[in-house]
């Protein structure tokens, strides 16, 4: 199921760099698309962003639970995971704003 998915997003992202090919009558790079292609690009971030975490966050209460002593150590190391998967979201967000405004 998933290699199917990644199969077509990458066969999707490959079919749109050429369908976008064209340069616009007024020349300007991208014209009416990177307000749409920005909102899907965010949009997938932030979904991506959210599994991740939400398995991340999964795996270290699982770990936690298995081994007590160690719930320290898997708290600071899954604090450290959820801050670097939000970064992707945030990173996304800045890209976002310079390339629409």
């Amino acid at each position: 199921m998933t290699k199917k998915f990644f199969l077509l997003l990458a066969l999707l992202l490959m079919v749109s760099s050429f369908a976008s090919a064209q340069t616009p009558g007024n020349n300007t790079p991208g014209g009416q698309w990177v307000p749409i292609a920005a909102g899907f690009s965010m949009a997938i971030a932030s979904g991506l962003c959210g599994l991740a975490q939400g398995n991340a966050v999964g795996k270290a209460t699982e770990a936690m639970a298995r081994n007590p002593a160690a719930a320290k150590a898997i708290q600071a190391a899954l604090l450290l995971g959820l801050v670097l998967i939000e970064s992707l979201a945030l990173y996304t967000l800045v890209i976002v704003f310079v390339k629409v405004a």
